[in-house]
């Protein structure tokens, strides 16, 4: 009898400990539950770490916006959420580093370029705290920014003066360089803007056209080797919450974060980019490779804007970026060998 009870009280209180020692995290989100984001990056993400802290850690996402997408990075500051994801560039000044990773010509493959700069972010950045009040887990960057117009042109030159719907960060410089007239607002709100007239074209990776349903009005895609600009990205955790959890826990959350994280994310862009380009051809989107006298001038017309954003990080952060910004362009050459 006495062994029996022995035996009920190791089972029940090993079980009760183990329903004890899980800890639920909330992560606020913005997206559509679809979004490529959130189906192929945040989800399989949290599988890995629930499966990385044998089920100790779970994550939910909130099925509701809390706020506006630039709003998500101070939530997870102030505990209103366990973790959240975000854009960089959508709060301007507070992050300006990452404008390194924004910069045109970096990279066709988000993935390759997503793993350099996680590499070097966490190398030569994330001494200087910019996610203050946040425990980073990781930083990434979507598939190659291009520029998508609702009528057809033969060049460069042909686009000057059209209005063009830009998010924001080096996507609005390098709209101005080209000669365009950017118009700052929500990719949600493209539609509307392009339907009406009041855009001529959109600035937007490839994924972004057929799932917006973009593709419904864009007529033509000017590709630019490398992109004419790239978006850096995060996944943060409030730095109280993270310091609450256990040594063991932060290792496992750790090991499917930062360059695992950035893979995850880049794989997910690259495909959703490769999908977006074909279905946006099957309906009638035609796809237009610069002429060699476009890519010559193009590269003429935005180099500067790579030297000014460079000295602006140098002004602003005290850092050498001249160095950083050619570290990260040996690393993406490394992994595209």
């Amino acid at each position: 009898m006495l062994f029996r009870v022995i035996i009920f009280c190791l089972v029940f209180f090993g079980s009760f400990k183990s329903y004890a020692d899980t800890t639920t995290l909330r992560m606020a989100n913005w997206l559509p539950p679809t979004h490529p984001w959130v189906l192929n990056i945040m989800i399989p993400w949290i599988e890995k770490v629930k499966v990385a802290t044998k089920g100790r850690i779970t994550i939910e996402i909130l099925k509701a916006p809390l706020g506006p997408p630039p709003a998500h990075f101070d939530f997870a500051v102030n505990g209103i959420v366990d973790i959240t994801y975000g854009v960089h560039n959508y709060t301007a000044g507070r992050f300006p580093t990452t404008r390194l990773a924004e910069l045109p010509f970096l990279s066709n493959s988000s993935e390759i370029l997503s793993v350099a700069w996680q590499r070097i972010y966490e190398r030569e950045l994330l001494k200087l705290n910019e996610h203050k009040g946040t425990h980073l887990l990781g930083v990434f960057t979507h598939g190659p920014g291009q520029l998508w117009l609702n009528n057809f042109y033969n060049s460069l030159e042909s686009i000057k003066g059209l209005k063009i719907r830009i998010g924001g960060g080096i996507a609005q410089s390098s709209a101005k360089a080209l000669g365009l007239v950017p118009l700052q607002a929500p990719v949600t709100k493209a539609y509307e803007l392009l339907s009406g007239g009041v855009a001529d074209g959109i600035t937007l990776p490839a994924e972004s056209i057929s799932f917006f349903k973009l593709d419904r009005i864009i007529k033509q895609g000017f590709l630019v080797e490398g992109g004419l600009y790239n978006v850096s990205m995060f996944v943060v955790m409030n730095k109280k919450k993270w310091d609450s959890l256990s040594k063991i826990d932060q290792e496992a959350i750790t090991s499917v974060s930062r360059i695992e994280l950035a893979k995850l994310a880049g794989k997910a862009w690259d495909n959703a980019d490769r999908e977006g380009i074909t279905i946006s051809k099957q309906n009638g989107v035609k796809i237009t490779q610069l002429s060699e006298s476009d890519k010559k001038l193009i590269k003429k017309i935005l180099s500067p804007i790579i030297e000014e954003t460079l000295k602006k990080i140098e002004k602003e952060k005290n850092i050498d970026a001249h160095k950083i910004y050619s570290l990260l362009i040996e690393e993406i050459k490394s992994l595209e060998n």
